[in-house]
């Protein structure tokens, strides 16, 4: 009796994963004996826009209060020390410079620090 249940509590999860997979799609085949059996869609890798976007404005305006923060002088030294260490530290230089927007948003919020 309690094999039973195991055995059909178990089913009716495994039916209930089947359904959330099916909810996002499903395809649908016939098999050589003629039975259509429908398969939940597999989905590629899905990469979350507005994720990556958020994260880039982060990263930019954590580069600005660093720019605001120390000034723009310092700022340039310790990039160029970073610029003439090894090949990882010279990516970090690179992706750490001062740009256009990161300069923009430091403006604002230079009279805020100092």
């Amino acid at each position: 009796m309690v094999e039973t249940k195991k055995h059909f509590i178990h089913r009716l999860n495994l039916l209930g994963r089947k359904h959330q997979a099916m909810s996002r799609g499903y395809t649908t085949q016939m098999r050589t004996d003629g039975l259509i059996v429908a398969k939940p869609r597999r989905r590629g890798l899905e990469i979350p826009f507005k994720g990556i976007v958020l994260l880039l404005l982060g990263f930019v305006f954590f580069k600005a209060f660093m720019l605001a923060a120390i000034g723009p002088d310092l700022y340039g030294e310790r990039v160029a020390i970073l610029n003439s260490g090894t090949f990882v530290e010279q990516g970090g230089a690179w992706v750490m410079r001062a740009d256009p927007m990161s300069k923009v948003i430091a403006g604002f919020m230079g009279p805020i620090f100092r």
